[in-house]
């Protein structure tokens, strides 16, 4: 394969709310330069995209793939992510290498909260985009008012470039303001189009919008702009130089528009991404070196190598793969790298070109430039590839915290081995999804961004790995505590008919500020018990602190004074006083009024204003307390406190009372008791699960 200039390389990567298109775009890219010969179809499950198992099966794009295609002189490395906010992570991935990014809107549904999702990822990682309104040729469409309410949503700065001659099934043409020509497109798909001046009815609407993409290019650069005053015209290289720093600095946002199915309107996106989108030169990225000091680096093949693994790809027909992104240098098969994340020398076997599962050997990746290294051995998911020498490392690429946690266990005995390496190399494919085993709830729990995410994570456990696992109801890790003062006394003995037992420990406990902890104190005077053996005390409280004397949970903030007992000369030894410690403090902490500690999470969530109301009655139903509201560009954030056992099932509940347009994140504040009817309750749920085991 022909190799590539950083100047001559474009990334472009496609994202929206889910169904709007964009493995149809990516499609009708491939398609339209003869990169494939036949036109794929999502409901066929014949798209190069998407083709995982679980896509096909679903119609949905489930992980990031990346596509290529050689454009007029030019590579344009084609990045498609999914939609569906359950696989978020997969776009942040995605983003994280992208110098363009391609903004999809429906033409009938307009802007979605999938749409504010993407948007923020994009100002987080500030990177350039251009709008494409798809899905023209649908019935009801309505390109003007998708328009409108993208300039609403995202500012001024949205300004169209194109506009559609009608709309529905009998959309076949675009005015492109850029060229100021009418484009009337081939119906056979390939994406051919010719063009012809701009009817005379709608010549004034083409220039009234040519006037107000004039002015906004005009704005975005100083000298243009004072030119721009003076003779209230642009010269075309005026045209290209306003635009270039309009996209650089974001302040614009073209937009265009076709329908991808039909092949329409995509070569004249690709041309605009060709002669006017944003290059790998024109972006930097930091990254610490070893001593810790922030550089900015700039795509130079002629520096030291170095570059992000922005995803890792495990396929049963494709083998592991490291997608990367060079950053700077260059590097090719038998080099010798660095990986500064993880401190380890990885070995460059075989690079690839992709187009979704199909592969193309290449001998060098340049500056700039995306593509596959084979079975790298310890590099995974953002990590950093560099020069040993002078190792520097990019910052990981930041993935969201999990909101739905689901307990799983083996269907069949012996598995679990296999569960728990399948699970965790999933983690490494897949950053978003977490997997814990709880050693204090002996569960298995995995948490992800959905109910979505965690079926296709164990549909993959299944595939791949060949075991099944049955879903249960996480526990909560409830806490236990006291809330008055006990004195007691144990003694312990036991004789048998060789050595006996013998201990006798008196005990003090009392509450302690909520979060210390516990506390632990000898008061024992006259060498009633010797000090060899108070360090056994404590070791068997401890015993009986980590599953809770009430109802098996962990006990937390009490204190326990030792203050007299005794001991025989030659029956006294160490697992007797850890009897008689555990058992003491166990009598004392039953009468010292117990009470259940639940833990209580920071909730905030991200609404459109008119589905308010349903959200703070839903939190308040989850004995919610709201701590106020506040706007965020076009929505509200509620900040609130629930219980995490009222948490369960939260992510698919808030999606369904607000149609999908409301995300929720959480974090763990505090431990607060737990009401007295619920108490009872979770505490005879435990005892009825002790006597099942």
């Amino acid at each position: 394969m022909k190799e590539f200039e950083s100047k001559d390389i474009r990334n472009i990567g496609l994202v929206s709310h889910q169904s709007t298109g964009k493995t149809t775009l990516a499609e009708g890219i491939l398609f339209a330069v003869g990169e494939t010969n036949r036109f794929g179809k999502i409901e066929d499950g014949t798209t190069i995209s998407d083709y995982r198992t679980d896509e096909i099966e679903r119609k949905i794009s489930i992980s990031t793939s990346l596509l290529h295609i050689e454009y007029e002189n030019k590579k344009i490395n084609v990045i498609d992510m999914p939609g569906y906010a359950d696989f978020v992570g997969e776009v942040r991935c995605g983003l994280r290498v992208t110098d363009l990014a391609v903004l999809l809107l429906s033409a009938t549904a307009g802007v979605e909260v999938g749409t504010d999702i993407t948007w923020d990822i994009l100002n987080e990682f500030e990177i350039p985009r251009i709008f494409f309104i798809n899905l023209v040729d649908r019935e009801h469409a309505d390109f003007d008012r998708v328009y409108s309410e993208a300039k609403e949503a995202f500012g001024n700065g949205v300004i169209a470039f194109q506009f559609p001659v009608g709309s529905g099934e009998g959309f076949h043409s675009i005015i492109d303001i850029l060229r100021m020509k009418k484009l009337n497109f081939s119906s056979d798909g390939s994406g051919q189009f010719t063009q012809e001046d701009i009817p005379s009815d709608l010549a004034a609407k083409a220039e009234e919008m040519r006037t107000e993409m004039i002015e906004k290019i005009a704005e975005c650069d100083d000298d243009i702009l004072e030119k721009f005053f003076e003779t209230e015209t642009l010269s075309e290289e005026d045209i290209v130089k306003g635009l270039k720093a309009g996209l650089i600095s974001r302040t614009i946002f073209p937009v265009f528009c076709g329908a991808a199915a039909k092949n329409y309107g995509v070569k004249p996106l690709l041309d605009f991404v060709v002669n006017n989108g944003t290059l790998p030169t024109d972006r930097t990225f930091l990254a610490t070196t070893k001593d810790g000091k922030e550089i900015t680096v700039t795509t130079n093949t002629s520096a030291e190598f170095s570059g992000l693994a922005f995803k890792t790809l495990s396929e049963l027909h494709v083998g592991e793969l490291s997608l990367i992104r060079v950053m700077s240098g260059s590097i090719k098969s038998g080099d010798e790298v660095f990986n500064s994340s993880k401190g380890v020398s990885e070995k460059i076997g075989q690079i690839y070109a992709l187009n979704g599962k199909n592969r193309k050997e290449i001998a060098h990746l340049k500056a700039g430039d995306i593509g596959a290294l084979v079975k790298l051995k310890d590099t995974h998911t953002g990590n950093t590839l560099t020069n040993k020498k002078n190792p520097l490392k990019y910052k990981p690429i930041q993935f969201p915290e999990a909101v739905v946690q689901m307990a799983v266990v083996p269907k069949s005995k012996g598995d679990e081995d296999k569960i728990s390496s399948g699970l965790h190399t999933l983690h490494e494919i897949d950053p978003s999804f977490y997997v814990k085993v709880d050693p204090e709830l002996k569960q298995t729990v995995i948490s992800g961004q959905g109910d979505l995410h965690l079926a296709i994570i164990i549909q993959r456990l299944k595939e791949r790995y060949n075991v099944e696992v049955e879903q249960k109801k996480p526990k909560i890790p409830y806490r236990e505590t006291i809330t008055a003062k006990a004195d007691e006394k144990y003694r312990h003995k036991k004789q048998t008919g060789g050595a006996g037992q013998f201990a006798e420990v008196w005990m003090r406990i009392e509450p302690l500020q909520r979060g210390t902890g516990f506390e632990f104190a000898s008061a024992v005077v006259g060498g009633n018990i010797s000090s060899v053996f108070i360090p056994s005390i404590e070791k068997g409280i401890m015993q009986i602190m980590a599953e809770g004397p009430v109802a098996g949970y962990k006990v937390v903030d009490v204190k326990a004074i030792v203050y007299d007992g005794k001991e025989h000369p030659v029956d006294s030894k160490d697992i007797a006083f850890q009897i008689a410690g555990r058992e003491v403090f166990k009598t004392a902490f039953l009468n010292a009024r117990p009470i259940l500690l639940e833990p209580i999470y920071e909730i905030e969530v991200k609404c459109p204003e008119n589905y308010m109301g349903d959200v703070l009655g839903d939190l308040s139903s989850r004995r919610g307390r709201i701590l106020g509201t506040e706007a965020s560009g076009r929505f509200l954030l509620v900040k609130a406190l629930a219980p995490l056992a009222e948490l369960h099932n939260y992510a698919t509940t808030l999606r369904s009372i607000t149609q999908g347009r409301a995300t929720y994140t959480r974090k763990l504040s505090h431990y607060d008791p737990v009401p007295k009817e619920i108490e009872a309750k979770v505490i005879e749920e435990s005892k009825a699960e002790k006597e099942r085991h």
